[in-house]
């Protein structure tokens, strides 16, 4: 889940009309870069001089510890909630996740998604690659799901699978505007896992686009450390 960058259009089909387009502006328009105004490429939402501006992590943070609102780095003891963002989440990073989201350029995922991957340990690699899912609703309304878009190009680039095996249960609403506490309330459950019984032992890498509080990621990794898996996520952006 990510903080809200500007304002969202007014419902489903003023969202599928704004993506709508915005693709057709990628032929028709040359690209700017969302941080000096400089030509790019349509793949691309940020110029090379401001892709490497923004600061990278260069250390797992513990998913677990940031929902407990404890320091996330140098965490020895929740092995499973290790996280690697290839971002820190500022103004670019943050205009380059709204392009993909809610401007429908999701050519984007090609080189966010390998960013992701590069962000990994070196000679990490997971069994399977799986997305933290939009819930149907919200993914009818967008048109797409952005995390399975990042962990598709991931998954190519690590040589694993990607497999949708987690489904939101039940909605949930915006977080923006909720503290750590209620986000956990609130996200605590909404994750359920299809087969349950086959993730035991398997190397199983968590993908999202954005990690704030940790709630969302949390529960996502919850049903496959109950199933078994060994668990790693991986994120586009840190939002500290």
């Amino acid at each position: 889940m990510s903080p809200p960058v500007g304002r969202g259009a007014a419902g489903p089909l003023g969202r599928a009309a704004r993506a709508t387009v915005a693709a057709l502006g990628a032929f028709a328009l040359p690209q700017r870069c969302a941080g000096c105004d400089a030509p790019v490429a349509a793949g691309r939402a940020l110029c090379e001089s401001c892709e490497r501006r923004i600061p990278p992590v260069l250390a797992p943070l513990c998913v677990r510890c940031l929902t407990l609102e404890r320091e996330p780095h140098g965490c020895g003891r929740h092995h499973s909630h290790a996280a690697w963002a290839a971002w820190v989440y500022d103004e670019r990073a943050a205009a380059v996740v709204h392009a993909l989201k809610f401007e429908g350029r999701q050519r984007l995922a090609v080189p966010l998604g390998e960013r992701i991957a590069r962000a990994l340990p070196r000679g990490y690699r997971p069994d399977v690659v799986i997305e933290i899912p939009l819930h149907p609703s919200r993914r009818r309304e967008r048109g797409f799901d952005q995390a399975a878009c990042l962990a598709d190009h991931a998954a190519r680039v690590l040589g694993a699978p990607r497999v949708s095996a987690l489904e939101r249960v039940r909605p949930t609403t915006g977080q923006s505007r909720l503290g750590a506490g209620s986000r956990r309330a609130q996200m605590s459950g909404a994750f359920a896992l299809r087969d349950p019984n086959v993730w035991r032992g398997r190397r199983v890498l968590v993908i999202d686009d954005v990690l704030t509080t940790g709630a969302t990621l949390d529960a996502a990794l919850a049903p496959l450390i109950a199933a078994g898996a060994g668990t790693t996520a991986a994120v586009l952006a840190w939002a500290s």
